[in-house]
């Protein structure tokens, strides 16, 4: 059996330029800007829309599915921040599997990416679609006609909002990293502050009793929310795939890390409680944009839900813009490596960008945005991003065996044990999503295994640099580490 064709750490770095300037892209994104761009590819569906799903799942014990969703991503966060310092380039968890655990795997797992962050884009596209008519319901009492605002499956024609907070989300990054950047922290602000907001209306409301009974699905109600809360958990992991854009990405990537995922924790079961003990658990599960529902419920009055409308509209778009800013930098990567087309890796000296890759990102991602029911989908999306996280637990055990001397600017705490811990979160959710789940993706990795081998594997820029004899697997191992 052959041996894996792994990338050495060194290399990837050498290859991405990501100690000097990276590849064709600028350092712009300092600290500040990193933590925004993590809130901003955070905050958004998950919590404006995804918390009635939640809430249907586990009742008021919904805050306890927040907390071990959280956790399953703090454990894996640990394993990103160590890896992200170590390696700061462009290809996130596909270059790190890359280093670790070899081609195949990493090709897997950026055809995973694609999943992730394409039916993200997607759903949240949609999610946007639904605030954008109620803040028109606010202000004008009109709406857009279901025909304009649906896709076929959910008795419209086309979802027109979806296809245009796309279009305007992929303008803005071809425009350039500082624009993105700068519009990303301003929409991280808007929707911080209306998120504090609601959860000041909510408090002002609450009552005790309607936190009773606190779990009534029991522990597998309780599971289950788990599953659904961790979609609002999607997106922290895009901060990684700044490491070429970013000012200091050794010291600067971990950091943001840590402080998205804490800043986020904290703000989703603040949110959860203030919703459900405002006005009860039955009143907020199930219920298309909730908190509007619930602000207009407490005050009596259509202004605060409008105002709350507004933030998820803000809350969306920069979520939207953020994971197609990541979904872009992975392709990137991949066609670096000659694993996909290279039109991918073409970046524009005019705006430091790679604007057909955008453009291409934007156009696919419409389509399912514009015309397709993502609710099939969904529980698919959630066990490829858990498959992706455990395999990057895993790199990072198979890197401190083979790279102990890697310069790593931030080292899991608790090793081995929390790469452990994080590898069992994410296979216990796995299995909360259903065998019906389970036969899905294993479909979707049987056709991305015939992908590599049909393309990715005689295309492999790794593999031509072997045979030419200008670099080998082995060799690469054998080179001393980047400072």
């Amino acid at each position: 059996m052959p041996a894996p064709r792994i990338k050495s750490p060194r290399l990837l770095v050498a290859e991405s330029g990501a100690d000097r300037e990276g590849h064709g892209l600028k350092r712009t994104m300092g600290l500040f800007q990193l933590i925004c761009f993590g809130v901003g590819a955070i905050v958004g569906t998950g919590i404006f829309v995804g918390l009635s799903d939640s809430v249907a799942q586990a009742g008021p014990a919904v805050v306890v599915s927040f907390v071990l969703a959280a956790l399953t991503c703090v454990f894996t966060a640990f394993s990103f921040a160590e890896l992200g310092g170590a390696i700061p380039v462009s290809g996130s968890s596909y270059s790190f599997a890359y280093a670790g655990l070899g081609e195949s795997t990493a090709f897997l797992v950026g055809w995973c990416l694609l999943l992730e962050y394409g039916v993200s884009i997607s759903a949240v596209a949609v999610g946007w679609s639904q605030y954008v008519n109620e803040l028109l319901h606010s202000l004008t009492g009109l709406q857009l006609p279901a025909a304009l605002s649906a896709g076929p499956g959910d008795g419209g024609v086309i979802n027109l909002p979806a296809v245009i907070v796309i279009a305007m989300a992929s303008a803005l990054l071809v425009r350039g990293v500082r624009e993105s950047a700068g519009a990303t922290a301003a929409m991280a602000a808007v929707k911080l502050a209306i998120l504090l907001a609601f959860c000041a209306i909510g408090y002002s409301a609450f009552k005790d009793g309607n936190l009773t009974p606190f779990s009534p699905a029991g522990l597998g109600g309780i599971g289950a929310g788990t599953t659904a809360a961790f979609f609002s958990y999607i997106g922290f992991d895009a901060i990684t795939t700044a490491g070429e854009e970013a000012k200091n990405p050794r010291r600067h990537v971990p950091v943001a890390i840590m402080v998205c995922m804490g800043i986020v924790t904290l703000l989703y079961c603040a949110v959860a409680l203030a919703a459900i003990g405002a006005i009860g658990g039955d009143q907020v599960a199930g219920r298309p944009a909730a908190l509007s529902y619930v602000v207009n419920e407490v005050t009596g009055s259509a202004v605060g839900g409008g105002v709350i409308a507004f933030g998820a509209v803000v809350a969306i778009a920069s979520v939207v813009l953020a994971v197609m800013y990541g979904q872009t930098r992975i392709l990137m990567s991949m066609s670096r490596d000659g694993l996909i087309p290279r039109v991918f890796e073409k970046v524009s000296p005019k705006t430091s960008t790679p604007v057909a890759g955008t453009l291409i990102v934007a156009v696919v991602f419409a389509l399912p945005a514009a015309f397709a029911s993502l609710d099939a989908v969904m529980n698919l999306c959630t066990i490829g991003t858990l498959a992706i996280m455990a395999v990057v637990n895993v790199t990072v055990l198979a890197l401190r065996r083979r790279e102990p001397g890697l310069d790593r600017s931030f080292r899991v705490p608790l090793y081995p044990v929390a790469p452990l811990l994080g590898i069992g979160f994410c296979l216990y959710l796995m299995w909360e999503t259903g065998w019906q789940t389970w036969i899905q993706f294993a479909v979707f990795l049987a056709a991305g295994l015939a992908l590599y081998v049909l393309y990715g594997r005689r295309h492999s820029t790794l593999a031509g640099a072997a045979a030419a004899g200008e670099v080998t697997p082995a060799a690469a191992e054998r080179e001393p580490q980047a400072v």
